[in-house]
């Protein structure tokens, strides 16, 4: 197959909702994660009712595996496995009753999956996967454990997600010119390009004699770097003496460092550059490798991004916080009114907790 069925799933319910993607909610599953069929969960392990719909141990074990299965390391230990599932936990059952909550509320406004909708669905899915009713039916129960009707379920459910956030919270963000203006205006530091320098280096390596420092070598290599600094500066071509004399690697392109952020520096070639003007050469300096000879080829102070590049950026990324916040308190709202009974006292404390740290770190 050229794409996973699941992935065609999540593709095809994204054309259907139009959304450009849905928050907080789990990876599409073969499941639901709360079916809310009467008599259907009578002997599964009920974790928390929401409205009245349920949510079961077997619902939360296969959303974890499901999350599990998007790793692109699965755990390969027992008890890494059980960090795993420790640390997944809060965010997979606050999905489930998140979606749930979106689900319930699609249906309040009258949104259901149509007929040619999911037609539309099966064709695109087996025209990406060149296959035919049958073996679209094998591969679901296959791969992903599914029947069709399984798999309307699921497509009917994201989509309900995708409709609800697109009309009670997507449109109703927007984001003006103005705005974009008045965030980048405030907020200069984000879109100022650090200062950075690019060098050109000669070195003259020190050989070593057995391993043992050698007084002659060393006097003799520093000799010959000052006799190539003094020709540098008297105007012979320095691409040319680092092509033909130095013994660092960047001789291959004429010896060029950069550009490099100057905060990248150590301390002691910022020294060595201080006061530089481009074409000026530092002096000869010992190195660990030798006697080395910097060039300042090119300096760049700090300067702000024009408006014009990083406009769309500011309108994306303001617009995504927006968008976050306003999901953030859109679900607040959801859960004020609903009915969430837990039968799991401590699934709901680490529900409770991972909700409020969530708020918290989305302003909402």
């Amino acid at each position: 197959m050229q794409q996973s069925l699941k992935g065609m799933m999540v593709v095809w319910i994204g054309v259907m909702t139009l959304c450009a993607g849905l928050l907080f909610t789990a990876p599409a599953t073969g499941q639901s994660l709360a079916s809310g069929t009467p008599g259907a969960l009578v002997l599964q392990r009920i974790l928390v009712t929401v409205n009245g719909d349920l949510i079961t141990q077997t619902d939360l074990e296969q959303a974890q595996i499901n999350w599990l299965r998007g790793r692109p390391v699965p755990p390969q230990t027992d008890e890494e496995l059980a960090r795993v599932i420790q640390e997944i936990t809060p965010e997979v059952i606050t999905n489930a009753v998140e979606q749930l909550l979106l689900v319930q509320r699609g249906r309040e406004m009258g949104y259901a999956l149509s007929d040619e909708q999911f037609d539309e669905i099966l064709e695109g899915i087996k025209e990406e996967n060149d296959m035919d009713d049958e073996e679209l039916v094998m591969a679901l129960q296959r791969d992903e454990g599914m029947t069709l009707a399984d798999l309307r379920g699921t497509m009917e459910e994201q989509m309900l997600v995708g409709q609800v956030q697109q009309v009670e919270v997507l449109g109703r963000i927007n984001m003006t010119d103005t705005e974009a203006r008045e965030y980048y205006d405030s907020n200069p530091d984000e879109f100022t390009e650090p200062s950075t320098v690019t060098l050109r280096e000669l070195l003259v390596a020190v050989r070593s004699g057995g391993g043992t420092f050698n007084v002659a070598r060393d006097n003799q290599a520093r000799a010959r770097a000052e006799g190539l600094l003094t020709r540098a500066q008297s105007g012979e071509d320095f691409t040319l003496l680092v092509e033909e004399f130095s013994d660092a690697a960047s001789k291959a392109n004429g010896g060029v460092i950069g550009p490099i952020d100057l905060n990248d520096l150590s301390e002691n070639v910022l020294e060595w550059i201080d006061g530089l003007e481009s074409g000026d050469f530092s002096a000869v300096q010992r190195t660990p490798a030798g006697y080395q000879i910097l060039k300042l080829e090119e300096f760049k102070a700090p300067a702000p991004a024009p408006f014009e590049e990083v406009r769309e950026g500011i309108i994306d990324s303001v617009f995504n916080e927006r968008r976050l916040e306003g999901l953030t308190e859109y679900l607040s709202d959801l859960r004020e009114e609903a009915i969430i009974e837990w039968k799991d006292e401590g699934l709901n404390q680490i529900y409770d907790q991972y909700v409020e740290e969530r708020a918290s770190q989305s302003g909402a």
